[in-house]
This record gives structure tokens, sequence and C-alpha cells, in this order.
């Protein structure tokens, strides 16, 4: 039995494939908001190969590139946001260094900033843990995106290809932090200190 795996069974998680996803990983708490960081962090261990071979399959420049990027948190964690799932975020270098001062007011990310956010779905029927969409946000020149205050938002299936979405479906729950350029942060007590 490997490190990893002894780990995951210590901590109630066990792994195991099916043909559908290259990896998943029960929990057996009743939600994962319940889940403790420890338990985070293993579900994590147990996709991260398969989330990032899923999203580079076919050769999104941002599925193939993001993990070489700033990561900005200690740990994914779960924060209520993207309906319930573990998050970890990825800023380019152009937008890590204003990105990481997790400024709250008067924020204004360069064009060019892009920020990748990977997500754990978890399944409360079935109490697994799958790779899920990676999330992508990037800031384009002042007007080519007017009705979103200059963010397009995009996405890829954990398979690597595009998700289809309407601009307003992100871009309504992003205006509550539009102090903050409209950025959500990690949780706090994951954050990276810059």
């Amino acid at each position: 039995m490997t490190r990893i795996t002894t780990f995951l069974a210590a901590v109630g998680i066990s792994v195991f494939s099916t043909s559908s996803h290259a990896a998943d990983c029960d929990y057996t708490v009743e939600s994962p908001l319940d889940l403790e960081q420890s338990e985070v962090d293993a579900i994590y261990d147990c996709v991260k190969a398969a989330m990032a071979e899923g999203y580079a399959k076919t050769g999104d420049p941002v599925g193939t590139a993001y993990r070489d990027w700033t990561v900005t948190a200690t740990s994914a964690a779960i924060a209520g946001a993207h309906s319930n799932r573990a998050l970890l975020t990825f800023a380019n270098e152009i937008a890590a260094p204003q990105y990481l001062k997790f400024e709250e007011e008067g924020v204004t990310m360069p064009v060019g900033s892009v920020l990748a956010k990977e997500s754990v779905s978890f399944s409360k029927k079935k109490k697994m843990a799958r790779p899920g969409p990676l999330f992508i946000m990037t800031k384009v020149a002042a007007g080519e995106a007017p009705d979103t205050n200059d963010w397009v938002y995009g996405g890829l299936q954990p398979n690597g290809k595009p998700m289809k979405f309407k601009q307003a479906f992100c871009h309504d729950c992003h205006s509550a932090w539009a102090d903050q350029d409209y950025l959500a942060y990690p949780l706090e007590d994951v954050r990276v200190t810059p």
C-alpha cells in the first residue's frame, strides 16, 4: 500500500477508479462543508494529478500552463462558493503581484491578468469527490467586455473541453466583490503570505 493510500485510509477516504473518471475519492461526512482541512488536503492530493491531466487534454493554453503559475493558497479549501467545491486558485505572472495583496478596496487588476481556479466536486448522494471544472478569469482591455467590467469568464470541464455559459452567470456572483475588481480570494486560513 502506498503512503498516500495509507494516509487516505487513515482519514476515512478511499481511492478507486472508474471508466468515466480517472480519480474518485470517497468521503464519510454528511456535507463537504463538514470536512476537516486535513481531509480536504487528502482529497485534493487524490485528484490533483487527474485534474492537471484532464484540463490539459485539449491543449487549451491555460489548461496546459496554469500549474506553472503562482499558487495563491497553501491548500484547497471549501468556501461555499462555486457550489461548495474545494477550490485552489493560480495567478499568472501579470495577476500575481496585485492579487496576492488580497486587498478589499480600490483594487484594479492589470490587463492580461489570468486566474485559474481548480475545483473538486462532491457528490453528496454518493459521498464521492472527483475533479471539477477549471474556472478561468481573464482581465481584458478597458471597453472590451463592458458588461462584465472587462473580465472574461471561461472554464474547462475535467476532460479539457471548454465550458459554455453566459458571462452574466459568473459576473452576477462576482459583482458582490466590485471593490476588489470583482475578485474573490481564498479563505484567510489558507492564503499564502506574499
